[in-house]
């Protein structure tokens, strides 16, 4: 019986493909109505999605199929779904990632600061997470704690060598070892969360606690810092494109400038608290101890070369480097002045007088153009004679190759997928009867109705891609909101954030497993961890929304532009 089950397992994608459509065939077949074809469509990409049986970008192009031949939609017009200004401002960021990753910019800038803030071990976990944030914000969260992982196992690794040294000059010569003062702090916290008796405490514990406690800061504070700007992770872009789409007339309510302003406060705060949990829990509240105040020991020592080290392998700032820092700083103005909104932007005056013709997508692919035409380097090589070598043009910053090789082309499907969806969901009247179905919400408050729903989306994200989840969501908050008269961004806008905070599972986003398979964490530590800060994120971005984001966003009253975008056409 074994091998049996052990076949149906090993083939269980096929019989999820299989099956599952006929299992829900009767929905569309008992109710002949666009609203139920279309729900029979969503219900099977959202089966599809949270077991994984196929590529989530190949379901994602299940609407190309099902929509025309299912009477909700012509084909034509769901294919122009798949590539919107949102996934021009998705391309564009991830070129300028990809040339920051090419040219080794991303470690140049993490080395620096963590030169700056030390090693003593609170500012050192302080420093892995602000400099893991602060990249996460611009290139992907899997290169983030693909870098930076290994940098702080190499540091945490010296002071464990260098304390392990020290011990043994401490029996041969009767003194105290004052390398690495830890056990103070973290004898009743390992005796609480790792059931260790005090007893035995030694210093591989001490150091285990250590390495755990700074694999889970790194890859954690990786999904938090993607949270802080548009581009920084797939939900955002999704939560843009969405607004967009279902609310066409929303002045440009979401913007680069305008997600930054409520959420970077978000993230800074979260990512605090975050701090404080893990130092709590790994190595206690010794302030005084855990700081540092005072003379530098030579375990300090030892790991700060370590890093300074690493720093002087990079050797000077290249041109190439120099001229992508330039591009991103520009680009980075750019998206900020484009629409400020306490004061007229530059698209504003320049190009956006009657209507928006430039975007933050037009931006993007402005910035991200030059990094193909400005050459990576500056010599007159090309113009000595060497007949021995062949003449060679110099290389641009970036070439098609590096970019086809390390473009998420997935993801341009996933958002083109998710529009797709909610294109359906409004034009077979789905969406309006899932929000009159959902009218009883009403009578709860607007910040219970919003906590309730982070906590749902919190939960989904655990087992589900964010980009699912918020794909899968979104578009049926956005219906609610609008029957019960509540703003559309008051449950899509933290229900989004949320969709990032999958801190539990290794499983559950690609930062995590990268932690985990280091082979320090098991699931038990991620778990206690990660449930702690779940709720942390929560709470936040639920404070977030009713202080902040009600001001900036005006979320106290119920605009007209959902008002009016709230007709649905039937096919």
């Amino acid at each position: 019986m074994t091998p049996v089950l052990r076949w149906l397992w090993v083939n269980r994608n096929y019989f999820i493909i299989f099956i599952t459509p006929f299992i829900i065939l009767p929905l569309p077949l008992v109710i002949p109505t666009p609203e139920a074809r279309c729900g029979f469509a969503i219900i099977l990409m959202a089966l599809y999605w949270c077991t994984e049986c196929m590529p989530l970008a190949v379901t994602a192009l299940l609407p190309v199929i099902l929509f025309p031949m299912m009477g909700i939609m012509e084909s034509g017009k769901v294919c122009v779904e798949y590539l919107k200004d949102t996934n021009m401002l998705f391309i564009g960021g991830l070129l300028v990632a990809i040339a920051v990753e090419h040219w080794n910019l991303h470690k140049r800038i993490a080395l620096s600061v963590l030169l700056i803030v030390g090693v003593r071990p609170a500012l050192l976990m302080m420093g892995f997470m602000i400099v893991t944030a602060f990249l996460s914000m611009w290139i992907s969260n899997t290169a983030t704690t693909a870098m930076m992982l290994p940098i702080s196992q190499a540091v945490l690794e010296q002071l464990s060598a260098t304390e392990a040294d020290s011990d043994e000059k401490e029996l041969r010569e009767g003194r105290d070892n004052h390398a690495f003062e830890l056990a103070e702090r973290i004898q009743w916290i390992v005796l609480l969360f790792n059931n260790i008796p005090i007893t035995q405490l030694t210093k591989r514990t001490k150091y285990l606690c250590l390495f755990k406690g700074m694999s889970l800061s790194v890859c954690y504070s990786a999904s938090i810092g993607g949270t802080a700007t548009l581009t920084g992770t797939t939900p955002n872009l999704i939560l843009k494109g969405q607004m967009d789409d279902i609310f066409p007339e929303n002045n440009d309510v979401i913007n680069f400038a305008s997600w930054f302003g409520f959420a970077f406060p978000n993230m800074v705060l979260m990512l605090a608290l975050s701090w404080l949990w893990l130092q709590f829990m790994y190595m206690g509240f010794n302030f005084k101890k855990t700081f540092g105040c005072g003379s530098k020991n030579e375990g300090d020592k030892d790991a700060y070369r370590v890093m300074k080290n690493e720093y002087k392998k990079l050797g000077t700032m290249s041109f190439a480097e120099g001229a992508v820092l330039v591009i991103f700083v520009i680009l980075v103005i750019l998206w900020f002045t484009r629409e400020p909104g306490f004061m007229p932007g530059w698209a504003t005056e320049l190009f956006n007088k009657n209507g928006q013709y430039v975007t933050d997508g037009t931006v993007a692919i402005f910035m991200s153009t030059l990094f193909f035409v400005i050459p990576s380097q500056l010599n007159c090589s090309c113009l000595k004679n060497d007949k021995k070598k062949k003449l060679k043009g110099t290389p641009t910053l970036l070439n098609w190759k590096v970019v086809n090789e390390r473009m998420p082309w997935n993801i341009v499907l996933l958002l083109g997928g998710g529009f797709a969806l909610a294109k359906g969901s409004e034009v077979s009247g789905l969406s309006k009867w899932l929000g009159e179905s959902l009218a009883p919400l009403k009578s709860i408050p607007p910040f219970a109705i919003s906590l309730i729903l982070c906590l749902l989306v919190g939960t989904f994200t655990e087992c589900s891609s964010n980009t699912a989840t918020t794909t899968l969501f979104l578009p049926i908050l956005a219906s609610m909101a609008t029957t019960i008269g509540l703003h559309p961004l008051y449950v899509m806008l933290p229900c989004t954030i949320s969709a990032s905070l999958a801190f539990m599972l290794p499983v559950a986003t690609p930062p995590n497993a990268i932690a985990f398979s280091y082979g320090n964490l098991k699931v038990v530590d991620m778990a206690k961890a990660g449930f702690i800060l779940n709720i942390i994120g929560i709470l936040s971005i639920n404070l977030g929304i009713n202080t902040w984001g009600t001001a900036m966003f005006n979320l106290g009253t119920f605009p007209s532009w959902a008002n009016a975008t709230n007709v649905t056409s039937t096919p």
